[in-house]
């Protein structure tokens, strides 16, 4: 997907960069819509069990389920995630990939998504740090592995 997106066109949206940094609002951790997943890796769930001192198997009875397609999911959002305390990640250190690379998502990346999408949504859009494109790619690149290991 990501090879999609950057190849539309030789020059990216983004190639002059995006200012993004995370206020630590929570919206991202609250099911909208849709979405209401997060997607976990055989690493991600070695990283979270080791966080809570557990085996991975024991993590992944208690915290994970399984979605139609066999991939490994934490378990359904109620209407937030299940490690959200008031505003703030109890996992921050051993956070899944999925939460670590947001909003830079192959899927948000296109122009129409990220304005309509991520910039409605995510108060951190247009503060902080200006991301290069090159940071860009490669937190794309990060996540496009990732779901790739699901």
């Amino acid at each position: 997907m990501l090879e999609k997106v950057m190849n539309q066109t030789k020059k990216t949206w983004w190639s002059e960069g995006i200012r993004f940094q995370c206020q630590g609002s929570g919206k991202c951790c609250v099911s909208r819509g849709s979405y209401g997943y997060v997607y976990v890796t055989l690493d991600d769930r070695k990283r979270l069990a080791k966080f809570f001192q557990l085996p991975v198997q024991t993590f992944t009875k208690k915290y994970c389920d399984r979605d139609s397609n066999g991939f490994w999911k934490l378990n359904e959002f109620r209407a937030e995630c299940q490690f959200l305390r008031g505003k703030s990640c109890d996992v921050y250190e051993a956070r899944p990939t999925q939460c670590k690379t947001w909003p830079f998502w192959p899927e948000n990346m296109s122009a129409k998504a990220w304005s309509k999408e991520v910039a409605k949504f995510c108060p951190g859009v247009g503060k902080g740090k200006v991301w290069t494109e090159r940071e860009i790619s490669q937190v794309l690149k990060v996540q496009e592995k990732s779901e790739s290991s699901y």
